[in-house]
């Protein structure tokens, strides 16, 4: 049976994609999992204070991630049959739905659909997203393993009458498929070991864990299609952990990077895929769109404007391909030193303050007979009182430079 928790613990160190109590015993794969907690990581990002996220906000449309994966019902008419707003494209064709699906009622009770929408009155009840996972036959016979995540929304940010759901699933495998993929790997199993040789690099050293993880991927991709597929998956691996994890924002900092190269390489290609992604390049700010295009358009503007400025400084730098993230890991400050270095260089030299006009130089207003006991030339300063007729002086300054510099600045 289906299994429900609050995520309201998102906030916590630990792992946001649990599942419930009696969940099913085989687990969601992490990819999966992680669509979820960036789906949450969305809904959290949208909220800006307020008790429930704002339905202007939302344009499940243009999310690539989960976008496809999602579904938008509508309660503002009621609660009994809410209104289908949205269904995205892949959970469309999965469940065979044409356009005559509008309201919950239209669902059929098989579809991978009906999982998710069946639990919105939770969310109406607990006033906050709920998570589920669980196994269920589908229409086509198959045992199909799911996971979704339903999350409210406002009109008016008190009340909910909008949910948003992500769901995501895999069929598992046939009875007798299974068996035979078992046999195969026992076979193999009992096969000759070939173990690699080891590096001669310490296993412990610095730069360690990204080794590991870049190890994992197998060969370095480089098109620049194949080099963005792995720099959205960097970037999505970090947004899940909310960029607490220095390891994973470098490591999709430096795939970043290394679009950012390829696309030099091959800049007929990156046209296709900004003009694909509605991305429009600025030529003052052209790292602005790598960024975007790895990392999302829906991702935070000051998030964006600090990728695009680090990959600014390892372009100034010369950094190769694949360095980033090891060169980061030295970097004094770390990103935020880094991001500091750039915006002052890319700062105007301030302009130099003019100064007053020389006193040599100004046009005489009135030559007055008065005996100040000065040299010729030299500056005084004249105290004088306003009259009818004129100005009547009462006294001279003519010891104090600050005061003339003081004076002078002020007829300029």
């Amino acid at each position: 049976m289906d299994s429900a928790h609050g995520y309201d613990d998102l906030r916590e160190d630990r792992d946001p994609t649990a599942g419930g109590v009696g969940e099913c015993q085989t687990p969601i794969d992490q990819d999966e999992r992680r669509m979820h907690v960036r789906a949450y990581n969305h809904w959290v990002s949208l909220l800006r204070g307020r008790a429930y996220p704002a339905i202007e906000d939302l344009e499940p449309e243009s999310i690539a991630d989960f976008g496809p994966h999602s579904v938008l019902l509508d309660f503002s008419a009621g609660v009994e049959d809410p209104a289908i707003q949205f269904i995205g494209r892949a959970l469309r064709d999965e469940c065979g739905m044409d356009q005559s699906v509008v309201r919950i009622a239209d669902v059929p009770s098989r579809s991978l659909l009906s999982r998710l929408t069946d639990h919105y009155h939770q969310i109406i009840a607990g006033r906050s997203p709920i998570g589920f996972e669980a196994e269920f036959v589908g229409t086509r016979g198959h045992a199909t393993l799911y996971r979704g995540i339903l999350m409210p929304f406002s009109s008016d940010s008190q009340t909910i009458d909008f949910i948003y759901g992500v769901i995501n699933w895999k069929e598992l495998a046939a009875v007798d498929h299974q068996a035979a993929l078992d046999a195969e790997l026992s076979a193999a199993l009992r096969g000759p070991r070939h173990d690699p040789v080891p590096g001669a690099v310490w296993a412990d050293g610095p730069g360690a864990a990204a080794r590991e993880a870049d190890d994992e991927d197998g060969p370095a991709p480089t098109t620049l299609d194949d080099r963005l597929a792995a720099a959205r998956d960097s970037a999505a691996a970090a947004r899940a952990a909310h960029l607490r994890s220095h390891a994973a924002l470098y490591r999709a900092l430096g795939r970043a990077h290394d679009v950012a190269l390829a696309a030099i390489r091959d800049p007929d290609r990156l046209a296709t895929l900004l003009a694909e992604a509605g991305i429009v390049a600025q030529a003052r700010a052209p790292m602005t769109a790598i960024a975007k295009l790895v990392f999302g358009t829906d991702h935070d503007k000051t998030r964006l404007t600090e990728v695009a400025t680090v990959l600014a400084w390892a372009q100034r730098h010369g950094i190769g391909d694949g360095a980033l993230s090891h060169a980061l890991e030295r970097v004094e400050g770390g990103i935020k030193g880094l991001v500091a270095e750039e915006r002052a260089l890319r700062r105007p030299d301030p302009v130099p303050e003019a100064g007053p006009r020389p006193l040599a130089e100004r046009a005489p207003l009135a030559e007055i007979a008065l005996d100040s006991g000065l040299d010729e030339g030299a500056p005084v300063v004249l105290l004088g009182r306003a009259t009818a007729s004129g100005i009547v002086v009462v006294g001279t300054i003519g010891d104090d430079a600050k005061l003339t510099q003081q004076v002078l600045r002020r007829l300029s």
